[in-house]
């Protein structure tokens, strides 16, 4: 919880430049509900990730601590870890009660890996809005869910998403994330991203090879002028990683994730959730290019090193 603290190892992150993100704590703090309102929701859905929680979740507390605690909630599940993930996260249960976090902490016995995968995904996503969508009174008209893969990232790569989510206007943002599969970094959620185009961030012949994954946007040439230069673009549908998207469906409950029905194509719960999103209008979604994760801290120095940090781009 502490930033300086160095008894594990983890990604480097920068020190953000207070003044770019001020607006996202002032307007927080100048709502009239204030008080007994929250604005920011954090979800994330854990399963044996010990070894990325000091970067993930050291990166989570310096936001909320910035954004300011009293608006700030968090809401984690986590799976049938063999590694003491659990162990941990219980440790953070009364330090995030003195600092006025609202901490909601669950353990589920759900295996995505048997049975519908989907459906199963889809029901630990909703577990993790429970909090949010059970207690609507609390939160704001305008209150945001920052939803986070077991990545490592900067506190400046939360933050970049809440601005940008105001910046652009729009009812959903996402980050780039990335693994180390072969010998150079490849762009991991592509079943889950669509361009605007209707298409893959990159080509996927029907063999299902992935030898063009270092072609992005291949036809698409604003966008990947737009990714190469790292300025927001418009998708149907991304999740990235990390993704930060209006709570106000889920405060309506107009839409939860599910998997798909008779008659819909086999997608991936994130994928119809964009869907859905569209529907209810709210399909002002951008990928950020300069937020980029991975998962592992090695793997994120090496990303970040090729693709820059969020305070390279803003220099």
């Amino acid at each position: 919880m502490t930033p300086t603290d160095e008894t594990f190892q983890r990604l480097e992150c920068p020190v953000p430049e207070h003044g770019a993100y001020d607006y996202l704590r002032s307007q927080s703090r100048n709502n009239m509900d204030s008080v007994r309102r929250r604005k920011y929701f954090f979800a994330l859905n854990l399963h044996s990730s010990v070894g990325i929680l000091p970067r993930l979740l050291g990166s989570v507390i310096e936001a909320m601590r910035f954004l300011g605690p009293s608006q700030c909630a968090l809401s984690i599940v986590e799976g049938r870890s063999d590694d003491g993930t659990i162990d941990v996260l219980r440790l953070l249960i009364e330090p995030l009660k003195t600092e006025g976090i609202a901490y909601f902490l669950e353990s589920s016995d759900e295996n995505p890996e048997t049975g519908d995968r989907i459906e199963r995904l889809a029901g630990l996503r909703n577990l993790a809005l429970e909090p949010l969508v059970s207690n609507a009174e609390q939160y704001t008209n305008d209150t945001t869910v920052i939803f986070l893969n077991d990545v490592s990232l900067c506190m400046e790569d939360i933050l970049e998403l809440l601005y940008q989510q105001v910046y652009q206007k729009a009812d959903m943002v996402c980050g780039m994330d990335w693994k180390n599969l072969w010998r150079d970094p490849t762009f991991y959620d592509v079943w889950v991203a669509r361009g605007m185009n209707g298409d893959t961030f990159f080509n996927i012949p029907p063999d299902g090879n992935w030898d063009s994954a270092w072609n992005l946007f291949w036809n698409d040439q604003e966008t990947r002028y737009r990714f190469d230069n790292h300025i927001p673009f418009q998708v149907f549908s991304c999740w990235n990683g990390a993704t930060a998207f209006t709570a106000q469906p889920f405060l309506q409950k107009m839409i939860k994730f599910r998997h798909a029905v008779e008659g819909e194509c086999y997608q991936g719960e994130p994928y119809i959730f964009c869907k859905e999103m569209w529907h209810l209008g709210y399909g002002k979604i951008a990928v950020v290019p300069s937020v980029n994760l991975e998962y592992s801290d090695d793997g994120a120095r090496a990303i970040k090193q090729l693709r820059g940090y969020v305070s390279t781009h803003r220099a």
